[in-house]
């Protein structure tokens, strides 16, 4: 028989299996027919064309084509169109990433150009960024912090944000805040917080929330330590957490709309309650 249009070819996987047969199933139930077979190379030389056809060098190439595009218009953007770019420009990355299951000189270049773009993004949202510190995490006690006035850069962002939140919450209920035009304003008397020189800031890779959570014991606390992952995730990278693109999404757009950090405190607080919430339920997002 001719195999016509409609041949397709994956790498032998039971994942790539399933999805081959949740595409005949749907084809048979319209009415049509369709065929799962085993194909094995006759020859190494076989072997390598079939990893040739995919190849994702172009859709690569076309990728980074769109972020030199992006990078040039990034200290226009406000925040809100800013962390929207990020998304659909990781999406579009990693939707590429996902098909490429022999990855190669192509793949390498992307993952350091992407991490470039992300890093320049980043600075834009979020400048004077900390950097890590070496060194152990001291246990603290924190009826020794009640009342204290703590310190931190201004126009907040994800992990500014949350380690105020967390701050406020469980640490020092009574917390004031100072919001710093440069870190060197900071007075003598504040707990600076997430940036370089600060009290606490990130070591090793910990970004701020996880060096307050651990400094002060909170670091066994399950909801919590999933916040810091969502917060380290979109901070500094990481493994992906479903709650996280929304969550910046929706910090993004109240920082444009809020101009004054106490607000966006308050109101980005009560949206990390309900997070906090919905991690102590312990359910991916989506299963009610």
């Amino acid at each position: 028989m001719a195999l016509r249009d409609g041949a397709y070819l994956l790498p032998s996987h039971d994942e790539h299996a399933q999805r081959l047969q949740d595409l005949a199933s749907e084809c048979t139930r319209e009415g049509g027919s369709a065929w799962l077979m085993d194909v094995q190379p006759r020859s190494a030389q076989e072997a390598g064309l079939y990893r040739e056809l995919f190849d994702r060098t172009a859709e690569y190439d076309e990728l980074r084509k769109a972020w030199k595009d992006a990078n040039r218009s990034l200290a226009a953007l406000g925040a809100s169109e800013l962390a929207r770019l990020q998304r659909k420009l990781k999406r579009d990355f990693d939707a590429v990433r996902a098909i490429d299951f022999f990855p190669g000189e192509a793949r390498l270049e992307a993952d350091a150009a992407w991490t470039e773009l992300d890093k320049r993004i980043e600075a834009v949202l979020s400048p004077d960024e900390p950097h890590g510190t070496e060194g152990g995490i001291r246990r603290l006690d924190a009826s020794q912090y009640q009342g204290r006035l703590w310190a931190t850069r201004r126009r907040l962002w994800v992990d500014r944000v949350a380690s105020a939140w967390l701050i406020q919450r469980f640490i020092d209920k009574e917390a004031r805040f100072r919001w710093l035009a440069k870190p060197t304003d900071c007075p003598k008397t504040a707990l600076g917080f997430d940036f370089d020189g600060a009290t606490f800031t990130h070591v090793g890779e910990r970004v701020t929330f996880q060096t307050l959570a651990a400094s002060f014991g909170l670091d066994d606390d399950p909801a919590l330590s999933r916040l810091g992952e969502m917060v380290h995730s979109l901070d500094v990278g990481g493994e992906p957490v479903p709650e996280a693109s929304g969550f910046a999404a929706m910090l993004a757009g109240a920082r444009e709309r809020l101009p004054d950090d106490d607000a966006l405190l308050t109101e980005i607080g009560g949206l990390i309650d309900s997070l906090y919430l919905h991690f102590l339920r312990g359910k991916p997002a989506g299963d009610f």
